[in-house]
C-alpha cells in the first residue's frame, strides 16, 4: 500500500467483528502495534508466504490491534539506486532483494516508516526483516521488533548470488546488520540456530533475543491411510526453482531411478519452472494448482523431496510434516531444527547428486521407518509450530 513519497498505514481487520479475542492469561506487551514489510503489503496472503498476514491475525485474538505498512521504492528508483551502487563498488546488483540491501534504499524505508507512524498514536513497530532497518525514530521513544528467519551473514553462506557482491557490499551490508540488531527492543526468530547466531556473533543480550518458531497456513492435518510402500516424492516451490533445489533434485531423481524404477515425482512450480522439467513417465509436473489440489498432493505423498539450497527455514516442510510426510533436505539452516535432528527426515551432508540420491532410496526401501517419522513428525509439528504460539511469545508477557 505504500507510496514512494510516504508509506500509508492500514489496519489489516483480519478477524471478523463477531469474534471475540481470546482472554488474557497474563500482560500484553503492547495493545496496538504496525508491522512491516517490504515485499508487499502485510495482509496479503502472499507476502512471505502468508507469515505477516498470519501473525497479524493470531495477534489480534489476542486483543492487540494490528496496523500494515509496506513501504516501496518505484522501479525507476531501483533502477538509479542499482547504477549508484555499481559506481559505489558494491558491484552489479540487479535482483529486488540485493537492491533493497544497501544503505541508501533501507533508509528510505525506514523514512517512510517512520514518517507513517509519526502521524498516528502507534509506539510499537514490528519489522518482518531488516531491509527496512535500521530505524530512524528511536529518539522519539518508538519501540521497534524483528520477526526473522535468518541474518544478512547466515544467508551469505549458502547463496547462490554470493559471487555478485563485492567484499564493500558484504562489508557495509554486515555493518547495516549490526546497526538494525543494536536499536530493537527484542528480535524473534523462527529457529534458536538464528537467535543462537545472533547473540554470538552480533553481540546481542540473550535476553533480548527470543526463538518463537513460526506457523503454518491453512493446511489440514491428515491422518488417513497411506501406503509408504509405494514411493510418492513431492517437491512444491512457488517460485526459485533452482534455489529451492529443483535442478539439484532432478539430477539426483534419475540417479535414482536406476536402483529404484518405481519412485514417482510431482513437481509443483510456475510456469518459468516447466522449462526446467523434462518430459518423463515419472515425473509429473502442475503449475498453479488451487489450494485444495496441492493439499491432496501433500496428503498423497509418502516423501517430501526439497533439497533447498538456502531457504532459512521452509514453511514446506512443516506442511508436509503436518501430512504426515516425512522431509528430506539438505542438512543445513533450518532443517534439522524442525526434522528433531533427522527424527522425522533425512538429512543430506552434501548438496550433490548422488548424496540426495542415495537419500532417496535408503528412504524408500524402509516403508516402516517411513510410516514412524510420518506420525511422530506430525505430532511434534501439531505441538510446536502455530501463529497462535508465535503470536503469544511476541504479543505477551
Amino acid at each position: 500500500m505504500g507510496i514512494d513519497n510516504g508509506a500509508r498505514l492500514t489496519t489489516l481487520r483480519l478477524r471478523s467483528d463477531d469474534e471475540g479475542a481470546s482472554p488474557l492469561v497474563t500482560a500484553r506487551r503492547f495493545d496496538r502495534i504496525a508491522i512491516t514489510s517490504v515485499f508487499g503489503h502485510p495482509s496479503d496472503p502472499k507476502t512471505w508466504s502468508g507469515a505477516p498476514k498470519n501473525l497479524g491475525r493470531a495477534l489480534e485474538e489476542l486483543g492487540i490491534v494490528v496496523e500494515g505498512i509496506s513501504p516501496r521504492i518505484s522501479r525507476p528508483k531501483r533502477l538509479a539506486l542499482a547504477a549508484r551502487y555499481l559506481v559505489a563498488g558494491y558491484g552489479r546488483l540487479r535482483r529486488t532483494e540485493q537492491l533493497l540491501r544497501a544503505g541508501p534504499a533501507r533508509r528510505r524505508h525506514a523514512r517512510q516508516i517512520a514518517d507513517c507512524v509519526s502521524r498516528t498514536d502507534i509506539r510499537h513497530v514490528l519489522h518482518t526483516g531488516t531491509l527496512d532497518l535500521p530505524a530512524l525514530d528511536l529518539a522519539r521513544g518508538i519501540k521497534h521488533y524483528l520477526y526473522c528467519d535468518h541474518t544478512w551473514l547466515l544467508s551469505l553462506r549458502h547463496r547462490p548470488d554470493a559471487s555478485a557482491f563485492t567484499a564493500k557490499a558484504v562489508a557495509d551490508f554486515e555493518r547495516l546488520e549490526k546497526e538494525s540488531f543494536a536499536g530493537l527492543d527484542a528480535i524473534f526468530t523462527f529457529g534458536t540456530y538464528v537467535r543462537d547466531h545472533i547473540v554470538q556473533h552480533y553481540g546481542v543480550p540473550p535476553e533480548r533475543v527470543i526463538a518463537v518458531g513460526s506457523g503454518m497456513g491453512s493446511i489440514e492435518p491428515f491422518r488417513g491411510p497411506k501406503d509408504f510402500s509405494r514411493p510418492r516424492l513431492l517437491f512444491v516451490a512457488k517460485h526459485l526453482f533452482e534455489a529451492k533445489g529443483g535442478l539439484l533434485l532432478l539430477d539426483a531423481f534419475h540417479l535414482a531411478l536406476r536402483r529404484r524404477p518405481d519412485l514417482l515425482l510431482t513437481i509443483v512450480g510456475d510456469q518459468r519452472s516447466r522449462a526446467f522439467v523434462p518430459q518423463h513417465p515419472n515425473i509429473v509436473f502442475h503449475d498453479h494448482l488451487p489450494w485444495p489440489e496441492l493439499q491432496k498432493l501433500y496428503h498423497e505423498a509418502t516423501l517430501l523431496t526439497q533439497p533447498m539450497l538456502n531457504d532459512p527455514w521452509g514453511q514446506v516442510y512443516l506442511e508436509a510434516l503436518v501430512s504426515r510426510t516425512p522431509v528430506l533436505g539438505l542438512k543445513r539452516n533450518g532443517l534439522p531444527e524442525i526434522t528433531g535432528g533427522g527424527s522425522y527426515g533425512f538429512l543430506v551432508k552434501a548438496a550433490k547428486p548422488q548424496s540426495v540420491a542415495d537419500a532417496i532410496v535408503d528412504a524408500a526401501g524402509d516403508p516402516d521407518r517411513l510410516a514412524r517419522m510420518a506420525d511422530d513428525g506430525q505430532q511434534h509439528v501439531l505441538a510446536n509450530y502455530s501463529w497462535d504460539r508465535v503470536a503469544e511469545r511476541i504479543g505477551l508477557v
